[in-house]
């Protein structure tokens, strides 16, 4: 509905681009780079947090999955949302999402053992603080 209410909205003809740049062509990935550089550097004098991270339109997508992903959303339907080719290119997010996969071992239990946190040694944590 909503996207239907801005192609309304903005009048174009039917092979225009969705989200055009000042010219009326399609948004490049330079021009995405600018938006969102320029949009950061507001967004950073409100939201020390976020002083010192980058932002990319690839981060954004990787944090929109991510959302997604947490809110239940199937990865077939991220995939879509994304634009994988495959469902399998969206396993990435499946790989990296260490909160997913503390649920996932918080529902198994070895057999004749408690489940039990790892922690980690001193020695172990100093070496990876000093990498």
């Amino acid at each position: 509905m909503t996207l239907r209410a801005w192609l309304q909205e903005r009048g174009g003809e039917a092979d225009d681009p969705v989200f055009p740049n000042q010219r009326s062509r399609p948004l490049t990935h330079d021009s995405l780079d600018y938006l969102l550089a320029r949009n950061l550097a507001v967004a950073r004098t409100d939201c020390p947090s976020l002083q010192g991270k980058r932002g990319t339109p690839h981060t954004l997508r990787h944090s929109a999955a991510m959302e997604l992903l947490h809110n239940g959303v199937d990865r077939a339907t991220i995939a879509l949302w994304l634009g994988h080719e495959s469902v399998e290119t969206t396993d990435i997010y499946l790989h990296a999402d260490l909160e997913l996969k503390e649920r996932a071992m918080a529902r198994t239990t070895p057999v004749g053992t408690p489940m039990r946190k790892y922690e980690p040694q001193d020695h172990v944590l100093a070496f990876l603080n000093g990498l």
